[in-house]
Parts: C-alpha cells; structure tokens; sequence
C-alpha cells in the first residue's frame, strides 16, 4: 500500500514497524459541541484505512483522543453554567453515538487528556531540563528559537518562514501578545491555573496542560515512542501537529515520532470551512434522520480523504443509488454467497492501496454491481458485498 505523507510531501510505499502490525493515532475531538459533516469525514476516513489494512491481515492497534480540558469546553460550559467536565462527558457521548450510528468503530483506546497529567508533566519536566522549554509565571512554554528544527511540517506545507508560520498560529489559537513568553511563536505547555479553572498539581504550580503537548502524552503513552500513522484534519497540520514532532522528538531522542502524517481535506457548505464557530454546520444527527448510514458513508468516501470538498445533496442522491444497487446485489447473492471474483477484488485493492482512493474504489463496486444485476452473475455479485463490508458498509 502506498499513502501520501504530508511531511515528505509525496506518496510513500506503507511498511509498518513491526511486520504485520500497525499503530495509528488519529487526534480526536474537543467536545463542546455536535458532531458535524467535517467530522465525520475524518473519522469514516480512517475507519476506513484501519478495515482495509485488517482486511489485508495487518493487526492495527487504534488510538484516538478526547481533549476534554480545553479553552473551549471551559468557554462553552461558562455560557450553559454547566459544570466543564459535566459538558465534556455529555458531548463525548454525543459524538460516540454519532460515529457508532455510521459504523465507525471505536478505538482501541479511547484516551482522555485529563487522564494523562502524570505522563504530560514528565514530558514537561524533561523539556525544561534540556532547556528546550522555560517556566514563566506558573507556566511553560516551548521555546522554538531554542529548536533549530522547529516547523518541520509547516515548511512542508508551505509555512516557509517564521512569519507566516506565526500568522497560521495566530489563526489557530496562538496568543501572540502574552507577556510571559519570550517569542510570540512559543507554546505553552503547562498553563497556569487561572481564577475559577479546574486545575492539577505540578512542579510549576497549579494549572492545566496545553493543547499539544497532551497528543504527545497520550501517545507514547498507549502506542510507544513512535508510531506508525498520526493523522487528523488538515488544519492540524500546522501548528498542532508540528509542536507535537518537536516536543515528541526531543522527549523520546527517537525520530521520526511518527512514520507518516494522513491529513483529510476539509468540508465546505456554502463556500466556507464548516465550522463550530461560523455555523455553517450539516449536524451528522440530522443527517441520520433522512438517509441511513450506509448512504452517508459512501457520500464520504465518494471523495478522496486528502481533498477538500463542498458538502451538495447531489452527493447524497448517488450515494442513495449506489446503495440501492449493492443492496439488489445483496438480494440476488443472498446471505450465505461464498463466491469469488479475482478481477472486483483486484480493481477496488488497486484503488483502495494506491492512497487510500475510496472514489475509485467506490465506483469500481457500483459498475460492478450494475454488471452483476444485468447478468446476474453471482460470483462477482458476492465480491461485490465482501468489499462493500471492507468500506465498512452494512450491505
């Protein structure tokens, strides 16, 4: 198989580090608030990848995060006067049962960031140790001037210089005017409790982690100190999972933290990024209660995971069919079909390994159950589901 790694900017053969075997982290979401089409694009995207790879006889163990401390969360819970981990805890379960309701299997390890003080703390510790990080007011920041390869994967994906590196900082939460630190561009990794915020003991005072440095944390701590994918949307690319290479990397000694990063493309309604903070959101809920499940799938994987994409109902018209066409296939086979057809199984692995080309692979089995319907031929009739079981579909 072969996969895109955003930090080599090109399509890379895919050789786990232990053969046979594959460990893959995914950065989960900050729950606060409902799931949206953009998210399930990520999640259904790896699901997917981790199916196909099983499918293939390779055991994946399957991280995924919950940042359930966050500014936002605290933010938000403020607004409903609601207890913050009360709100984390009732929107986590929100968004399992939209991911169990499209058949995106859980993780492995469901890890939550406030479950890794004692692991983020050592990190933190060891960095400011080796001078890589400095204690300001009760905080920690990582100094980048102080890491010669700071922004590896920013300048891989254009961010060629420390300006426009801090401007998509800027874009994505860095507070540039904070007093403590010694560079606009530092980030913290310990903040310092402030008033009325839960917080937890450490050697710098009270307080809570910082965004990055809890991915590092939790994935050392359930995968080992490196790992085969990381992947998550591309807007995490810079800075969050640039700030996690660094810190990982000079904790551990070991590089590359991470063999490849998987970015996916990000979802757009009404020429905008859908987002919590525009609004502009199609809610996985609602979606459910006019299309079935099988049918937002495929809407999904009917574009390539690493492309951006604008959400129009004409997708889910097609999807509609094409579920349609695998469930007549379904009916002539019927349940117990054990035949076989070597060239539908070649086609949708030939898509399915050349980067994870799921439109490919998607329309491969839709022209393949057409032919199947029109000369009811039963062998390629039962390859047609078994892949469709592979995308994860409930054929």
């Amino acid at each position: 198989m072969k996969l895109f790694n955003t930090l080599t900017q090109s399509i890379d053969p895919f050789t786990p580090l232990k053969q046979g075997q594959a460990t893959i982290y995914v950065c989960g979401v900050t729950p606060y608030d409902t799931t949206h089409l953009g998210h399930a694009f990520t999640y259904v995207s790896f699901d997917t990848l981790i199916r196909y790879l099983e499918a293939q006889g390779i055991t994946v163990r399957y991280v995924q995060n919950v940042t359930d401390i966050d500014d936002d969360v605290l933010r938000k819970a403020h607004e409903l006067n609601m207890a913050w981990d009360e709100l984390g805890r009732r929107e986590t379960a929100r968004f399992l049962g939209d991911m169990d309701a499209l058949n995106v299997r859980r993780p492995d390890v469901y890890a939550r960031a406030t479950d890794a003080i004692p692991d983020i703390v050592e990190i933190v510790q060891d960095l400011v140790e080796k001078g890589l990080a400095y204690v300001s007011e009760g905080c920690v920041f990582y100094s980048v001037k102080q890491d010669s390869d700071f922004g590896t994967l920013g300048r891989a994906i254009g961010l060629n210089d420390y300006q426009s590196m801090l401007n998509v900082a800027n874009e994505r939460g860095n507070f540039p005017e904070d007093k403590r630190k010694h560079d606009p561009l530092d980030f913290v990794l310990w903040q310092a409790q402030a008033p009325g915020e839960p917080a937890w003991p450490s050697p710098w005072g009270p307080g809570r982690p910082g965004w990055h440095i809890e991915c590092s944390a939790m994935s050392i701590r359930h995968l080992g100190q490196q790992i085969d994918i990381h992947g998550g949307g591309a807007d995490l690319a810079f800075p969050h999972h640039a700030c996690e290479i660094a810190q990982s990397e000079h904790y551990t000694g070991k590089k590359p933290f991470s063999q490849f990063w998987m970015h996916t493309g990000m979802v757009y309604q009404d020429g905008e990024k859908m987002s919590k903070s525009l609004g502009n959101l199609t809610l996985v809920s609602n979606l459910l209660k006019t299309y079935s499940p099988d049918v937002i799938r495929v809407t999904l994987q009917s574009h390539h995971y690493r492309q951006p994409w604008e959400c129009i109902p004409e997708d889910l018209s097609k999807a509609q069919e094409t579920i349609e066409l695998f469930k007549q296939v379904r009916r002539l086979v019927g349940e117990e079909s054990h035949g076989e057809d070597a060239q539908v199984r070649a086609l949708f692995q030939q898509a399915m390994e050349n980067d994870l080309d799921t439109p490919t692979a998607v329309s491969g089995l839709r022209e393949a159950a057409q032919t199947v319907i029109a000369n009811r031929d039963l062998n390629a009739g039962a390859e047609v589901i078994r892949q469709a079981r592979v995308l994860g579909l409930c054929i």
